[in-house]
């Protein structure tokens, strides 16, 4: 059974990709909107409050500083808001036509014109335009960025370098019994390791399932990134020498022998100032356009839907 470390011929680490994470951007949260009780229950129907839809077989009737939203637009907004529920995916297309609607309507009150770049529609570079003349987006000085540089000083240093080797002892990740037995095998194989560590090679050959182990199930030289997450953590934990204890993978349990780890070096502030910049410029660009929206919604007659506005307590 393979292990996918790529410890083959030219060595490395458990093959695995880390999938890269996005920072959402909180947007308003919505709701039902639930109707006062009427006295009249013989009031026209036409007086009543337009609901957000309750039903599958319903849409809501919003409008927006008395603009409706069309019921086709809506449908075709779905598409961008999968969800569990069809009714949480209509509040969620509902909540990003009305908030297109409010920087619509602020655009055109400004007689904004822009023309579009290339790849970029005329909506796009309207919206754009509006948050670059009406949200203020203070840039982070020196002092916030040398601060958040001292406070993460292990994220700003160059990756350290691990010379391993390592037995597989190899078992699917949902074999449940199979593993109880592999990390009995290894806390066995490890006490022998301990006893005598000239044993490594020969168990290696017994024992491992890794490719690697043509090489003694030497890994080649390492670097954070070339092995799978769950491996990597604990691998780059490791001083050098044999580990004390076996590290369980999604491939099984590895006996590891850490033969010369490198350690990285720390990066001046200099070096990494202008991307500490523009991150901590991107965190206060997020708040600001929530913050605008939020007076935008709370500036506004809005119908059929309830969102969260200017009462928030971000805006305050």
């Amino acid at each position: 059974m393979a292990c996918g470390c790529g410890g083959g011929n030219g060595g490395g680490g458990c093959a695995g990709g880390q999938e890269p994470v996005l920072a959402p951007v909180e947007l308003p949260t919505v709701q039902e909107f639930i109707p006062p009780v009427r006295e009249a229950d013989n009031q026209a129907a036409s007086e009543a409050p337009e609901l957000i839809a309750s039903s599958e077989q319903e849409w809501p009737r919003i409008k927006v500083n008395g603009i409706g939203l069309a019921v086709e637009n809506i449908a075709q907004e779905l598409q961008y808001h999968p969800a569990d529920t069809r009714q949480e995916a209509v509040f969620l297309a509902s909540q990003a036509l009305v908030i297109r609607e409010l920087l619509t309507q602020r655009i055109n009150a400004l007689g904004l014109k822009v023309q579009p770049i290339d790849g970029e529609s005329r909506e796009e570079a309207a919206i754009s335009e509006l948050i670059k003349r009406e949200v203020v987006l203070p840039s982070a000085d020196p002092k916030a960025c040398r601060q958040y540089y001292e406070n993460n000083r292990e994220r700003f240093a160059s990756a350290p370098l691990l010379a391993a080797r390592h037995i597989l002892l190899a078992c699917a990740a949902d074999d449940v019994e199979g593993r109880s037995l592999a990390n009995e095998q290894a806390h066995t194989l490890l006490a022998q390791l301990q006893a005598d560590a000239s044993l490594f090679g020969e168990l290696v050959q017994a024992h491992s399932a890794c490719p690697s182990k043509a090489q003694g199930g030497a890994l080649g030289q390492i670097s954070q990134g070339q092995t799978v997450p769950e491996f990597e953590r604990q691998l780059f934990r490791l001083p050098e020498g044999l580990a004390g204890r076996p590290l369980e993978s999604r491939y099984g349990f590895h006996l590891v022998w850490v033969d010369q780890r490198i350690e990285g070096k720390q990066l001046p502030f200099e070096v990494v100032e202008g991307s500490i910049r523009a991150e901590l410029d991107q965190r206060v660009w997020q708040v600001a356009v929530v913050q605008y929206i939020k007076g935008l919604i709370g500036a506004a007659d809005i119908q059929g839907i309830v969102l969260e506005g200017a009462d928030s307590p971000l805006l305050q």
